[in-house]
Formats: structure tokens, sequence, C-alpha cells
């Protein structure tokens, strides 16, 4: 039996009142995730401190390509969420057949997908760094790196899908592999090619496009051989991928659809928060850039734990065992909570610190010190929203994370944003007031949505 089979077997036979069992669960299937996600989180910060280094024009151009590139990914949402939930409670069902064949149309859809999203991303990379506000310096030193970012695309929504596959499964130590290496390569390929080692021409940011490009072209390698080999939790074969199963398609997009518009929302108030930062001109661009970076490790806990709370609610509701299944969440969200709440004090005691290991800039210090303290604030909130957000997903629910999603980033951090930055010339304490304010109302929309348990009663 596979790792993720033995560990759906032995989760959904636990006592809910059994504290100890609770938690061993919780841990064998976040730890897993939890070690992958910060070190790639690191690896991450890693590569922007190597940016940094370059300059605020260089930080500037890779934030401002960031945006973008995180919306054109949007539409990969609704079939990795869709096929996921499939994927728990499919397996927590004990269809292995049903599993295998969701994963194999995701496969299917998301190559074909990817190349259009990818000479879509390519066509268009200057225009759209001109959209997000970007100065001329800043476009001309930028592009080839957004090139090959977008180019890029291609192969990690590939990878990303697959992942979630597996996680949705309950096999979260074979993408934590697979993953952790990828980054510690990354890291040194950047390194050398970044700074001009080992005979290579010093590259800039163009030699960190590069390196992610080898490395996200190996993992998608790597999972693709992964999911054919049929030794692991969920196996692709040739009659899952040959043909479109439309029963199957319709299932996963009814699902998914709410989560890719939640990201395309989220994504696109994003984009309008960045160029609202635009605004206030490079620094601050790469000022905010660097936060961003920043707490991105903070992000990680929340998205390990969020993985958890969403495979097992999909494997209990599976056997129909919804109490299990809240009880599993509420304690996920109650160890994240206190992750969250250590990263935050760490943020608002050491941010001048922090901000040092990426930027020589004063001035970049001094704003980023600012934002990295209102966000150290936020952190508990922000865990509590990504653990029950996952929860409602998991159970299918992804129509609430949606509407929740659209108050809170357009309806608050767009407005406010801009009214605090525009209005009362409030500079970067504003822009990331409004992101505080965003975080707090979306965690308390989503704890009620999940507190009322309508989530149980869910049929996909």
């Amino acid at each position: 039996m596979s790792a993720g089979l033995e560990l759906y077997s032995e989760s959904a036979s636990i006592d809910p009142h059994d504290d100890k069992a609770v938690r061993r669960m919780i841990f064998k299937l976040a730890g897993p995730s939890l070690t992958e996600m910060l070190l790639m989180n690191m690896t991450q910060m890693v590569m922007m401190i190597l940016v940094g280094h370059l300059g605020a024009i260089a930080v500037a151009a890779v934030g401002l390509t960031s945006q973008p590139y995180l919306l054109l990914t949007v539409l990969f949402a609704a079939l990795n969420t869709g096929t996921t939930v499939i994927v728990a409670r499919s397996t927590g069902a004990g269809k292995m057949g049903d599993a295998n064949l969701a994963a194999g149309q995701s496969l299917l859809l998301g190559t074909v997908l990817s190349v259009l999203i990818v000479a879509l991303g390519v066509t268009f990379a200057e225009s759209m760094l001109h959209l997000m506000g970007a100065s001329a310096e800043v476009v001309q030193y930028g592009l080839p790196y957004a090139k090959l970012m977008f180019f890029s695309i291609g192969f990690s929504s590939i990878s990303s899908a697959l992942s979630a596959i597996l996680r949705g499964a309950g096999d979260t130590r074979t993408p934590m592999k697979i993953n952790v290496m990828s980054g510690c390569v990354n890291v040194i390929l950047g390194f050398v090619l970044i700074y001009s080692h080992l005979d290579f021409p010093q590259m800039g940011i163009t030699g960190a496009a590069i390196a992610t490009l080898v490395v996200q072209t190996g993992s998608m390698i790597c999972f693709i051989a992964v999911m054919f080999s049929g030794r692991f939790a969920v196996r692709i074969g040739w009659s899952d991928i040959s043909r479109l199963d439309k029963a199957m398609i319709s299932r996963m997009l009814k699902i998914g659809i709410p989560s890719s518009l939640e990201q395309l929302i989220m994504r696109l108030g994003i984009m309008t928060f960045v160029k609202i930062c635009a605004g206030l001109g490079t620094v601050a661009v790469a000022a905010s850039q660097i936060v961003t970076s920043i707490i991105g490790i903070s992000f990680m806990p929340g998205a390990a734990f969020a993985i958890a709370a969403s495979t097992l609610v999909g494997q209990t509701l599976g056997v129909s065992k919804p109490d299990l299944a809240e009880r599993y969440v509420w304690q996920v969200r109650k160890y994240g909570m206190f992750v969250a709440g250590f990263m935050g004090a760490l943020f608002i005691l050491l941010a001048p610190l922090i901000l040092m290991l990426y930027t020589n800039d004063e001035t970049i210090i001094r704003e980023g010190a600012w934002a990295l303290r209102i966000v150290g604030f936020i952190q508990v909130s922000q865990i509590s929203q990504f653990v029950l957000g996952g929860a409602l997903r998991g159970a299918g629910d992804t129509r609430y994370p949606l509407y929740s999603t659209f108050i809170g980033v357009w309806g608050i951090r767009v407005v406010l944003s801009y009214l605090f930055v525009y209005v009362f010339h409030w500079g970067m304490i504003g822009l990331w007031s409004a992101v505080a304010c965003d975080q707090f109302l979306r965690s308390n929309l989503i704890y009620f949505r999940f507190k009322r348990g309508a989530w149980k009663h869910l049929k996909i």
C-alpha cells in the first residue's frame, strides 16, 4: 500500500475525541508539506536576496513581473482545485479509478492550457510590464527576465497540478522531496548565473529566470515520471489521458471554477494594489517586493496547514465522518495560529534587521520596516483564513471563499489603499494598512462560514 493510502486508512479510523491521535495524524500529513514549503520559501528568499543586491531597478522588475505571472497561472486553479477535491474524496471512498482518471484528465487539459498561456505571456510581456506602471528603465532591464518567467509557466503549472494531486491522496512526502531538491538546485544555479561564476557571464535577473526555467523543467519531468510509475498513491495510465472524459471534466470544473474566479479576483486586485504602489516610486515598489518576499515565509505554514485541512476534510467526508473532519480542522487551526503568532512577533521586533539581509539601501529599509511591522500584527488572522478556507475547499465549498475574496480584496484592500495613498497621503503605512484590513475581514468571514457547518453536507 502506498504512503498516501496508508495515511488515509489511519486518518479515517481515528476517534475524534482522541486528541493525541488527531494531533499525530495532522503532523504526519502537514509535517512534510510544512518542511517542504519552509525550505522552498527559504530558497526563494535567498534568490530575492541575490537579486536585492543588484539594486532597486532589478527588484522592481522582478516585483512587477511577478503579478502578471501569477495572474496567468489563475486559469489552472479550476483544474487544480477540482481535481484535488475529487482525488481526496475518491481516495476516502476507496474509488481509486476515479482518482486516477481525474489526475489524467487534469494533466491532459493542463498541458493544452499551458501552451496557450505561455504563448500569451511571451507575446504580451512588454505590454504587461507597462500596464503594471513600470518605468522605461525597468521595462528595458526586466523584459528578458519577464519573457523567460512567462515561458516557465508551462512547466511550473503542470508540476503544481501533479503535486496537488499527490497531496490530495495523502502523499505529502513525494512532492516534498522533489520540490526541496529543485529549490536547492535553483539557488545554486541562480547564484552562478546571476553573479558570473564557473566561467558563465554575469546575467543579473535574466540569470535568475534561466535558473528557474531549467529547474521547473526538471521538476515537471520528475512529477510526470512519478505519476506514470504506478508506485504511488495516484497512478496515471494511457486510458486516463487518451480521451476527454466529459463527465469527469464537468465535475472538476463545477468545483474548481469558483476557485479559479477567486484567484482571478485576487490577482487582479493585487495587481491594482501594486500599480497604486508604483505611484509611490521605484523605491516603494522595491520595498514592497522585499516585504512580500519576507512575509512569504509566513504564507508557507498557512499553506501547509491548509493542505492538511483540505485533504483530511476531503478524505473523512468521503467516508461520512463530518465530526472527525471538524475536529481535525480546529486542531490544525490551533497549531497554525501558534506558529503565526511567533512569526508575527519576529516581524514586529526585528523588521529592520530582516530587511538588511536584502539590501543596504536605507530608504528601502525604512519604508519596508513599516510595512513588515504592520503585517506582523495580522499573521494570526491570516493563517486562520488559510486553514479554514482550505477546509471549505476540501469539502467542495469553493463559492464562499470566492465571495469573501471579492469583498476583502476589492472592497477593502484596493479601495482603502487608494484612499490612504492618494487622498490621505499616508504612503507605505497607508498601503499596507489596507492589506491588514483586508486580511482581518476575510479571516472573520471565513470563520463564520466554517462555524455554520453547511460544508458537512455538500455533495460533489
